[in-house]
């Protein structure tokens, strides 16, 4: 038994007996299956969808995990370790995919199934829910992060958003013209997701040889985390900074773009219908473009997010939740899930199931990006160890302010320490 898996069998000894006696999996009146679904919190999306989805045959029953992807992680995997019945079907962050897979907590999806799922999915949602060589997650929702702006700061700045724009230009516009330039960059997995896009739109990647275990190769000591490095500390150093730059994630990220020095911000897909109801009007205000360049003339890599439906391998309705997960997985509730939470389909085809629904909410240009961002998206590494690398880049880069030339290489340090046991997160 490999080191995570024996991590996570060891954190099962924290489950209390009432933890694994809460979610019962079969309805004891009828006789006819439950199937409990933990999903991540959202807007009613994965409720909607459940009810889709039940039939005659199981009824789908949402549980909602905390808010934290990390939380979200260690809850499930504390009770797959120990074995617990209690989960049938599973909403998984992209990072820990390969983590649950390898420990051997997903039952594998039939040949059929991979194969459907891999023809309707966006390419950059199939790698993120592969691990030696199967797809082990289905594609349900895949988001990205684009750059939003305020159309009246961007006239009054003077900058052209009609052409690709640089970290260095939004810095240094926000800074001259009293403006704010919003990111996520809290010690959390998002401050992550934006240390990954800066250095894969610098050319490089976090790890390679992620099939060699913890013996794999670390590539933040490099020329691409040297430039990642520099935008996190001329924002951190400048005025274009937010008050709430340590411990800003999406949500105040949000608000700060909403205030008065609201600028710039790269947030997710979902932001888009966060301002409308509390300020009618404020939307045509907002302009959107490709996720910022690391370096001038190369194309930006932006963030990809989403969710994969996972089967527990201790499910006692295998057969019926992978029929779920096939129904909840469709384009036409792919769909159904982006109108009411903004998490977008994980296919094209969800972008058209049901006619022009999405194109009441969004505007045509600005879906198009999401589909071209997506194309163009840099997932995070795919290793059982993420766990290890993402808490690594956490504890050494941040706060933001603390982020200088020499980081790259003590986190890289630090990451190598973690990963063979000499060092703790």
């Amino acid at each position: 038994m490999d080191r995570v898996r024996r991590g996570v069998a060891a954190a099962a000894a924290l489950m209390t007996a009432t933890g694994l006696l809460a979610a019962c999996s079969a309805n004891a009146d009828s006789g006819k299956p439950e199937l409990i679904w933990y999903i991540n919190p959202d807007s009613g999306g994965q409720a909607k969808v459940a009810a889709n989805c039940s039939t005659d045959d199981y009824t789908i029953s949402t549980q909602v995990l905390p808010q934290d992807a990390n939380e979200q992680r260690i809850q499930l995997a504390r009770r797959l370790a120990a074995r617990d019945s209690g989960i049938d079907i599973m909403s998984i962050d992209p990072p820990f995919t390969a983590e649950f897979s390898n420990a051997g907590f997903l039952a594998p999806i039939p040949q059929d199934l991979q194969d459907k799922l891999k023809e309707q999915s966006f390419k950059g949602a199939t790698d993120a829910a592969t691990w030696d060589g199967k797809l082990v997650v289905a594609p349900f929702w895949s988001n990205t992060q684009v750059l939003w702006y305020r159309k009246s700061f961007a006239e009054k700045a003077g900058i052209d958003m009609s052409q690709p724009v640089t970290w260095d230009q939004i810095i240094d516009a926000a800074a001259k013209n009293g403006g704010k330039v919003a990111v996520q960059s809290n010690k959390y997995e998002g401050y992550v997701v934006w240390i990954n896009a800066l250095i894969s739109g610098a050319g490089g990647e976090l790890a390679t040889d992620t099939d060699k275990g913890v013996d794999l190769k670390l590539e933040i000591d490099s020329p691409a985390g040297e430039k990642a490095a520099a935008v996190i500390e001329k924002l951190a150093h400048s005025p274009a900074a937010p008050a709430d730059l340590s411990v800003a994630q999406e949500g105040q990220a949000g608000s700060t773009f909403g205030g008065p020095q609201g600028a710039f911000m790269v947030n997710w897909t979902y932001i888009y219908n966060n301002y409308e109801a509390s300020d009618p009007g404020f939307n045509k205000d907002i302009g959107y473009t490709r996720y910022p360049q690391t370096v001038q003339g190369e194309d930006s890599r932006p963030p990809y997010g989403g969710i994969g439906l996972g089967v527990s391998k201790y499910s006692q309705h295998i057969d019926d939740a992978m029929q779920a997960v096939e129904c909840l997985t469709s384009p036409e509730n792919q769909e159904v899930n982006a109108e009411l939470t903004g998490n977008m389909p994980a296919s094209q085809a969800g972008y058209q199931a049901n006619g022009d629904a999405l194109q009441k909410t969004y505007p045509a240009d600005l879906l198009q990006l999401f589909q071209d961002s997506l194309d163009a998206a840099a997932p995070r590494t795919v290793t059982p160890y993420w766990s290890d690398i993402s808490g690594g880049l956490q504890s050494t880069w941040h706060p933001p302010a603390s982020v200088n030339s020499d980081t790259p290489a003590k986190s890289q340090s630090f990451i190598y320490d973690v990963l063979h046991g000499r060092s703790l997160l």
